[in-house]
């Protein structure tokens, strides 16, 4: 029988604390963390997850995992003593907490003739959202990444150390090749997800089993120290590779995501297509686009053919499909927004696209997410927001009844016996769900009519 990988513990790979290659500058993303108090969650439910280690240090990068018949994860790091933070310390960052959610709510931000996305659905004849299926488990398996752009909604950086622990990634890998299961694809996130000591581990057990798997790839994480092997590594193992690249040329891709970024994403697809990437016979290589300000995605169909006509003549570049997404009013984007004064125009702007033919459409229909941590959540911008599965609703939207029993921190992976306990269950929706539904609908697999 061939050893099984193992799983670190939560540890993220070396080579990006010094890196300049991200939008802001790694000490002004510690200071802004430090204000608001961005530290690792503690959770707990009815089976306890166990707790992240408090600033994991680096670790050398996982080297490929052999393959394995019996999958056995190492043991959940010491978690640490109650008495590690004091009553007082603890009272003031939940403080700090809650002041940043009301602070970031956009119910306080829209305006008054802005409805709630539960209602503009029901307007529309349509019943409230519930779960179809559950084929795509998403996974954020840390929130460490290499860079630090303007539109992420989950607000990464070289200075998060978020990083899924070991016994979270095996009870991921069990859920999703467990018989029965409806899981046919895992999608896995971060932060740049490469960077994570589960990454590898994780790839190996689900492709063994037959799981398809997509990897969320910034492409300069392949530049980082200890991945230069990535490439191998995805192709070796039949890994879809979805892309980001806001645009096919420098100035607008470095304006979202840092210098220097554009030619290393070039690179990247480069060695991407060395290994079949985006050429018949070889692994998927689809591209995702984000405009570079609060406006609509235009159509996707006409853009792909712009991508694939300069990326081509500029550089030989080949790839499948092109996504559209829009960008949603969370976090730095939402805050940036706030700033200039445009964040209810915006709201106004996606509620006033809102596109009934796409709601049956989105892609919580047919997906559960789970965080770093282990939570469960309707969608990534759902745990962004903190909407956790088993809570109640909240603004607009707290009259949406919850259809599943949590306690106060919400369902995790070792609340569920199988993922197809989440089909039938009421959405957690809120306004920023008109962003997947507006014009031609958002998703992550873009356009959805």
């Amino acid at each position: 029988m061939a050893p099984a990988p193992t799983f670190a513990a939560s540890t993220v790979a070396p080579g990006l604390l010094g890196s300049r290659r991200h939008h802001v500058a790694a000490a002004t993303v510690r200071r802004r963390w430090a204000a608001i108090g961005s530290g690792g969650h503690r959770v707990s439910s009815r089976r306890p997850l166990p707790r992240m280690a408090a600033e994991a240090a680096p670790t050398s990068a996982a080297s490929t995992p052999a393959p394995f018949d019996v999958y056995t994860p190492t043991p959940a790091p010491t978690p640490s003593p109650p008495s590690a933070l004091s009553p007082t310390a603890a009272a003031r960052r939940a403080t700090r907490a809650a002041a940043l959610r009301t602070a970031r709510s956009l119910d306080a931000a829209a305006s008054a003739d802005t409805p709630a996305f539960s209602a503009a659905v029901a307007a529309a004849g349509l019943p409230p959202l519930t779960r179809a299926g559950a084929s795509t488990l998403q996974v954020n398996i840390g929130l460490t990444c290499n860079l630090a752009c303007r539109h992420c909604h989950v607000e990464s950086s070289p200075s998060r150390s978020q990083s899924m622990l070991s016994t979270v990634a095996a009870r991921v890998v069990a859920l999703a090749t467990a018989p029965g299961s409806p899981v046919r694809t895992v999608d896995i996130t971060g932060g740049a997800p490469e960077l994570h000591a589960a990454f590898r581990p994780m790839v190996t057990a689900l492709t063994a089993a037959g799981v398809h798997v997509m990897d969320r790839c910034n492409l300069t994480v392949m530049e980082v120290e200890g991945q230069a092997d990535l490439a191998d590594f995805l192709a070796a193992n039949r890994v879809d590779v979805v892309a980001s690249l806001p645009c096919y040329t420098a100035d607008n891709v470095e304006a979202q995501r840092g210098d220097g970024v554009f030619d290393a994403s070039i690179r990247g697809l480069q060695r991407l297509n060395a290994r079949g990437y985006g050429r018949p016979g070889g692994c998927r290589l689809d591209l995702v686009y984000n405009p570079g300000g609060a406006v609509l995605p235009p159509p996707q169909s006409a853009l792909e053919e712009d991508y694939r006509r300069e990326l081509r003549r500029a550089f030989g570049i080949e790839f499948n499909s092109l996504v559209a997404i829009t960008n949603m009013p969370i976090k730095r984007f939402a805050d940036d927004l706030r700033r200039e004064g445009r964040l209810s125009d915006y709201l106004s702007l996606l509620a006033g696209a809102f596109n009934a033919d796409t709601v049956n459409r989105v892609m919580c229909r047919d997906m559960v997410h789970v965080a770093w941590d282990g939570r469960i959540y309707d969608c990534d911008f759902n745990y962004a927001l903190e909407m956790g599965l088993g809570l109640p609703g909240v603004g607009r939207e707290a009259d949406e009844a919850t259809t599943l029993a949590g306690g106060t921190t919400g369902l995790t992976v070792f609340d569920v016996d199988c993922v197809s306990e989440l089909v039938g269950k009421r959405i957690r929706t809120g306004l920023h769900c008109f962003g997947c539904t507006a014009g031609s609908g958002s998703s992550c697999g873009g356009e959805l009519v």
